[in-house]
């Protein structure tokens, strides 16, 4: 029973951020989603022609992956970890909710179907080793880590930054050029 509760919690904090995000996007920032250009006509026409250099960009994603894991993992040593785990999935949650409806407010259907795209399919991965991690520091100390959690972690989310260096891209630039 208390799992199940957790669960909630969890979900609960994410889809809170993800519509306090959508209502922002909304009636807040209208103007301002307006004016930026990343779903822009001239953007994607650029992304789709741009030549990735794979090593660059992985060490380049490595380090705007490993920066959030490594707060969290610092802040969950401390008393605010449920705090931290229910703040960090709020602003995630928030986020979503922004670009997604900034996607569809420019584009339409299009943009949220480029917003899934965007995430195909290495954002599987880095859910799964998040969670990992949030879920022990949410039921610490019911959950104890071990060297399980560290390596399944750590091998989600290698392999989701794989994933976006050298999959993402290819199926980004087919989707762009079909828009």
């Amino acid at each position: 029973m208390r799992i199940r509760e957790n669960k909630k919690f969890l979900v609960l904090f994410c889809m809170l951020g993800f519509l306090i995000g959508i209502i922002y996007a909304n009636l807040m920032s209208k103007d301002y989603i307006a004016s930026i250009g990343i779903f822009s006509d001239f953007f994607l026409d650029q992304y789709s022609q741009a030549e990735i250099d794979a090593m660059e960009y992985m060490w380049y994603v490595i380090r705007i992956r490993a920066v959030p894991v490594i707060l969290i993992a610092a802040l969950g040593c401390t008393m605010l970890r449920k705090g931290v785990t229910a703040a960090f999935l709020a602003w995630t949650g928030f986020g979503g909710g922004m670009i997604m409806t900034s996607a569809v407010l420019k584009m339409g259907i299009k943009g949220l179907i480029l917003c899934l795209i965007a995430l195909t399919p290495h954002f599987i991965f880095y859910i799964a080793g998040y969670m990992v991690l949030l879920w022990y520091l949410y039921t610490y100390p019911e959950s104890k880590w071990n060297m399980a959690k560290s390596v399944s972690m750590v091998l989600f989310i290698t392999v989701g930054v794989l994933l976006e260096c050298y999959v993402n891209p290819i199926i980004m630039e087919l989707f762009i050029k079909t828009l």
